[in-house]
C-alpha cells in the first residue's frame, strides 16, 4: 500500500466513500493510487498538463496495478474531463491565483460535480473568494505543517455561499483570508501562520524605510495598515474560543 505525505492525506480525508475523483495537476498519480487502494474513491482521473510527470503517473499506476481503475490524461486543467464523468475535483500544490484560472477556464464542467477539494499554496483568499462568488460553500478547512511548509485545505460544495461567513464580526473580504472554519478551530498551526504572516510584512516594512519614493511612500502606508490589521488578528487570537 502506498504511502503518501500528510498534505496529501488531509486532502485524502476529505474525499466521500465511493466518489469519482478527478485529480488535477496529479503529478505521480500518489493521491488517486492512494484513494482506490484504500477504497475512498471507486474510479479516478489524473490530469497532467506535461509530459514529465504524465509519464511518471502512467507509470506509477502501472507498477501499482490500477490501470482499469485509474485513468492518466495529458491535458490542460479540467478539460481532461468531461461532464458527469466525476463528482470530486481535487487541484492541489499550485498557486490559489492558478487554482481559480482553472476552475474558471472549466466552469462548464462543473455542474455534475458535488465537491471541490482544493490546497492552495499561497492566495489562499483567492480561492474562497472564487468559491463564493461561483456559488460554492466552504465546508471544511484544514491547517498543517509539514517539511516547514504551511498548507490549508478547503472542501466546498454547491450550497449557500453565505453559510459560514455569517453572523461574523470582520467583513467577508477578510473571511476570505482567515479562514471561518479555521478560526473556529484556532489551532496552534494556524496561530503560527499568522507570527509569520506579521514577521513578513515587518521585513517589507522596514526594507521600504530606505526609498522615500511616492511608490515605497504608498507601499508603506498599505503594509502599515496590514501590520496593524494582522495585530488585530493576533489579539483576537490570544482570546478565549467562542
Amino acid at each position: 500500500m502506498l504511502e503518501i505525505s500528510k498534505r496529501l492525506l488531509t486532502i485524502a480525508n476529505y474525499v466521500n466513500p465511493g466518489s469519482r475523483v478527478a485529480d488535477i495537476g496529479s503529478d505521480h498519480a500518489y493521491l488517486p493510487v492512494f484513494l482506490i487502494q484504500n477504497e475512498k474513491a471507486k474510479s479516478a482521473i489524473a490530469g497532467e498538463v506535461n509530459q514529465g510527470p504524465w509519464k511518471s503517473a502512467l507509470q506509477h499506476v502501472k507498477e501499482a496495478g490500477l490501470s482499469e481503475h485509474i485513468d492518466v490524461r495529458l491535458g490542460d486543467g479540467l478539460s481532461v474531463i468531461q461532464n458527469g464523468e466525476v463528482d470530486t475535483i481535487c487541484i492541489a500544490g499550485m498557486g490559489g491565483t492558478l487554482i481559480c484560472q482553472i476552475l474558471e477556464a472549466g466552469i462548464k464542467r462543473l455542474p455534475s460535480v458535488s465537491q471541490l477539494i482544493l490546497q492552495p499554496n499561497v492566495a489562499e483568499k483567492n480561492v474562497r473568494k472564487w468559491l463564493y462568488h461561483n456559488g460554492w460553500e466552504l465546508k471544511g478547512e484544514s491547517i498543517l505543517k509539514e517539511d516547514g511548509i504551511l498548507y490549508e485545505v478547503l472542501s466546498a460544495v454547491p450550497g449557500n455561499p453565505d453559510a459560514p461567513y455569517v453572523n461574523k464580526n470582520w467583513s467577508r473580504n477578510e473571511w476570505f483570508e482567515v479562514g471561518p472554519f479555521l478560526w473556529e478551530e484556532r489551532s496552534p498551526i494556524f496561530k503560527e501562520k499568522w507570527e509569520e504572516e506579521y514577521k513578513k510584512v515587518e521585513r517589507v516594512l522596514n526594507s521600504l524605510e530606505q526609498s522615500s519614493s511616492p511608490e515605497a511612500m504608498a507601499k508603506k502606508e498599505e503594509m502599515s495598515i496590514r501590520l496593524k490589521w494582522i495585530k488585530e488578528v493576533q489579539t483576537c487570537l490570544q482570546m478565549d474560543k467562542p
